[in-house]
């Protein structure tokens, strides 16, 4: 079957129609003042069993602070992954990004199953491609990526970074034939609001690019077979930037903007697991 086809298959349309559930979910909890507490999946009885987050060395009391390099991370993160090879559990999840991912808080990721963190600060989609394989005797039963901002501030080009998720997508797909793998959109800046230390970075990426990139990856997500959870809606404030309120900087997220998500990831995975019984 050519990939260029343009019929729009069944799945696809059941993706858009549960992106749009989640948006007017969320939004329905967000007009509560604020004064709202995430959810928890009604199905979920067994205790949460995150994996542990990685954690920097702590900042040593006299000389250079120490920070685990680059090699530290995949040793870390290939050491968990063999644990969880080694001792599958029931259901497995796995985040893979970068640190936007990798803070995920542990007790806000949604209860019921095990989460495997395969996250890195700094973290970009050459990066994520070229460590896949340290999950390939994991069984995982979906993988959520999010991916693609350290890119940017890098300058890679489009085309480079929306190849590099069609290849992520691929490679995952070949290893593990029966995960679900869910594409979820890159996440907007605060822009001229921003105060991460990179801001001048952040201003040379407008959020109309960000959001440009988005559309067309969830245009290769339903070419790919993958799920695409858009979240870019979700974080933004009335001008398509992040909003501060979610954030600790402008580009990364604090408790709140990890409720939020975390309530996206439990409307949209209760919108498909009651799709897969209606199927049945």
């Amino acid at each position: 079957m050519s990939r260029d086809s343009t019929r729009l298959p069944a799945w696809a349309i059941l993706s858009l129609a549960t992106n749009g559930v989640l948006i007017a979910t969320v939004s329905i909890l967000l007009a509560r003042e604020g004064n709202w507490s995430p959810a928890v999946r009604a199905d979920a009885s067994v205790t949460v069993e995150a994996t542990p987050t990685p954690q920097p060395t702590p900042t040593p009391e006299v000389g250079q602070r120490q920070q685990p390099s680059y090699q530290d991370w995949v040793a870390i993160l290939e050491k968990e992954a063999d644990a969880i090879a080694a001792e599958p559990p029931e259901t497995l999840y796995v985040l893979a990004g970068d640190s936007i991912s990798l803070w995920f808080p542990n007790e806000l990721l949604p209860s019921g199953v095990t989460w495997l963190n395969q996250s890195i600060s700094g973290e970009g989609s050459d990066g994520l491609y070229n460590r896949l394989p340290l999950l390939d005797d994991t069984e995982p039963e979906k993988i959520f990526i999010n991916i693609g901002i350290n890119d940017l501030l890098r300058g890679m080009d489009d085309e480079t970074l929306l190849e590099n998720h069609r290849k992520i997508i691929k490679d995952i797909r070949w290893i593990h034939p029966d995960t679900e793998i869910v594409v979820q959109s890159i996440l907007p800046h605060s822009g001229e609001k921003a105060t991460w230390e990179g801001r001048e970075k952040l201003l040379e990426i407008p959020n109309s690019r960000i959001r440009h990139l988005n559309a067309r990856l969830e245009a290769i997500a339903e070419v790919e077979g993958a799920k695409f959870l858009d979240l870019y809606p979700l974080f933004s404030d009335d001008g398509g930037r992040l909003r501060t309120d979610y954030s600790t900087d402008g580009l990364h997220l604090n408790r709140r903007g990890y409720e939020i998500w975390r309530t996206a990831l439990i409307v949209f995975d209760n919108e498909r697991l009651q799709a897969s019984d209606s199927v049945e």
